[in-house]
């Protein structure tokens, strides 16, 4: 049973709408609504489906009168007829009122009535009643089958013997690992006694050999064998002096064994300062490019001089590759890549769009969402009609463009700074927590956006909660020396504005995350960033630690750390780390990833397709881009520059 079926056009204006379960005429809003926002304008009509709540949403875009139709029901039902219901009621509202759209447009369409609820009502009749005449796939015979086929000689296997295609494949590994039965008695042996007999006789007495008499004499030939090699390996010299087994403990300069005097972290030094000694190093170095502007936070830059050029090949390919066959033939060759005032159709974009997902994917675009993506813009532009000097290409890659930027434009605006001074009116520290897998840049990236809010004039707090890899404390402070010494005390009124709180190793993440989030509330600092450990996707009791230091201290921001070098297992990453949380999770609301940190992007030039598929399969966005090697190598993402980097060819 359908709950709705609604019909609206691109803009907004709903033409007819059919409630089928009874309730408040707004019950189908909010389901269209999600689908509007998640769908239509993100640019992920790939799929004819979209889940709500409880609903599963079935949609079809004319692009032809700019209509979409919309039919729900519920989840758990299984309606076979819904698609083919779609495709009816589709041609036949588009049959029936073809002259009112043409005529009238969009805004003509406002004071019309669409009297369609009879012709729903048969056409939904009818698919009801088509799905339960059809009937149910018969089983096949006995005698269909193919084990009839097989005569009874051919089933009827003899104790011993091996299939004939077995035994083909079957390969002689050596005296070594010889296979006892008939095939190896067929097959005869280099130390036989009587090898310098004929085949035929050779074969004669093997075939009047029973099978343990058989085997009696494998095992002497094997035997033999081992005594010539003994006999060989004992005249080698002994030597003199055998190796003892096992493994020695390793012992240490400072002559102990005890791994807690490898801890060089002091669970007493936090809020202190004496123990963080400034440290003394070239600037230069640390800062990179001293032209800039101090707290800002640059966009992301990208040069294509090729962009235009390459527009124009596009163009004016057709004409080039065919002006070697003469004016005429030039003339023919670049009219035959226009379309020419008429709809397109599915074959018309197949070509270009293979050729567009192969770009995609060699842009490090992940393979599914280049298909998705490519479905999209296929739905998008079937049937929409052309302007007379377009081409199929340059109007494919215009839509495909398009999507894209629709894609990396955000849903939600992640304003860092804003959200901070907000938190600072309200007397308690912005909380930021850094998650993702092993060796993606989370300490450094952390170190980068601490500089970069010190520059802003915040107070970070670094909570050291890795308490799992070797050297992640060591790291952390070694950034907190240095950050302290571009930015001293003295500059800052006596004020310490970056401080490390860390209890060492092997202690529980959340329970340091608490207690940081507490002195950082205690102490005024503005911002807590909390450094977690790394963790593979797949790592049940890292994500469930993860989720728990999440739900336990509810973070303003849960940044995923991730590399730009990464296509296919981007996705996976996301996706998995995702659903961790939200399984692991106590809340009835889970706390899921906020946005991404798109790390390492000055190693990829233009195959920039992992920014896609991460913004794509959590429509997240990217907060964050690290460039560099320097704190200040941290950029805002800017899309035009993803886009024109992954259009270039």
């Amino acid at each position: 049973m359908l709950d709705f079926f609604t019909i609206f056009s691109k803009g907004g204006l709903v033409l007819w709408c059919f409630q089928g379960v009874r309730g408040p005429a707004a019950a189908c809003t909010a389901p269209v609504n999600a689908l509007i926002r998640s769908v239509l304008l993100q640019e992920r009509v790939g799929n004819n489906s979209f889940n709500h709540e409880a609903l599963t949403l079935k949609y079809k875009l004319d692009n032809q009168f700019e209509l979409v139709f919309v039919v729900g029901f519920q989840k758990i039902l299984t309606l076979t007829y819904v698609d083919k219901l779609i495709d009816d009621v589709h041609k036949e509202f588009r049959d029936k009122y073809r002259n009112e759209f043409q005529q009238k447009g969009t805004l003509g369409l406002l004071n019309g009535t669409f009297d369609f609820k009879e012709d729903f009502l048969r056409l939904l009749r009818e698919a009801e009643e088509n799905s339960k005449i059809r009937a149910p796939t018969a089983m096949k015979t006995f005698e269909q089958s193919l084990k009839s086929q097989k005569t009874v000689k051919s089933m009827i296997e003899t104790r011993g013997e091996k299939p004939k295609e077995k035994a083909k494949n079957k390969k002689n590994k050596g005296s070594k690992k010889e296979v006892l039965g008939t095939e190896a008695a067929t097959v005869p042996s280099k130390a036989a006694p009587d090898a310098k007999q004929s085949p035929s006789a050779a074969a004669g007495d093997r075939e009047e050999l029973t099978k343990d008499e058989i085997l009696q004499k494998n095992r002497e030939e094997f035997f033999k064998k081992r005594l010539k090699g003994g006999e060989k390996s004992n005249k080698s010299p002994k030597p003199e002096t055998q190796k003892e087994k096992g493994k020695k403990p390793r012992v240490w300069d400072l002559g102990n064994s005890n791994a807690k005097v490898l801890d060089y972290s002091n669970s007493t030094t936090n809020g202190n300062t004496d123990t963080c000694p400034t440290e003394e190093f070239d600037p230069d170095v640390a800062l990179g490019d001293q032209d800039r502007e101090p707290g800002r936070l640059y966009d992301l830059e990208y040069e294509s001089e090729e962009e235009e050029p390459e527009e124009e090949k596009v163009i004016q390919n057709p004409s080039q590759s065919s002006a070697k066959k003469g004016a005429l033939g030039g003339m023919f060759g670049m009219l035959k890549g226009l379309v020419g005032s008429k709809s397109l159709t599915r074959e018309d974009m197949d070509s270009v769009l293979e050729k567009m997902k192969d770009h995609l994917i060699a842009k490090n675009v992940a393979a599914d969402i280049a298909v998705q993506l490519c479905e999209s813009v296929a739905k998008k532009l079937e049937g929409k009609v052309m302007g007379t000097f377009s081409t199929v290409t340059s109007t494919v890659k215009q839509a495909l463009q398009e999507s894209l930027v629709q894609i990396l434009q955000p849903q939600r605006r992640v304003d860092v700074l804003r959200d901070v001074m907000d938190a600072q009116g309200h007397r308690r520290p912005y909380v930021v927590t850094f998650c993702g897998v092993n060796g993606v840049g989370k300490s450094t990236n952390l170190a980068k956006i601490s500089f970069w809010l010190i520059e802003n004039g915040f107070s970070v707090l670094i909570a050291a909660c890795d308490t799992f890899r070797a050297g992640a404390v060591e790291q952390l402070r070694t950034h907190t020396r240095r950050l302290n010494a571009l930015h001293p005390p003295e500059n800052n009124g006596g004020r310490t504005m970056v401080q490390l709180y860390e209890k060492g190793y092997g202690k529980d993440a959340a329970a340091i995350a608490m207690e940081a989030i507490s002195y950082a509330r205690n102490q005024g600092f503005d911002v807590v960033l909390v450094d977690t450990a790394g963790r593979m996707q797949d790592n049940a009791p890292l994500m469930t630690a993860l989720a728990k230091l999440i739900a336990v201290n509810t973070p303003d921001l849960v940044l995923f750390v991730g590399e730009a070098l990464v296509g296919n297992e981007a996705v996976d990453q996301l996706v998995k780390f995702n659903k961790a949380l939200a399984d692991h999770s106590m809340a009835q609301t889970p706390r899921l990833i906020d946005g991404i940190v798109l790390t390492k992007f000055d190693t990829i030039d233009d195959k920039v397709g992992a920014a896609i598929s991460m913004t794509y399969i959590t429509s997240k966005p990217i907060v964050f881009v690290g460039t560099g090697q320097t704190y200040r190598d941290l950029r805002s993402l800017n899309v035009k520059a993803v886009v024109t980097a992954l259009m270039k060819a």
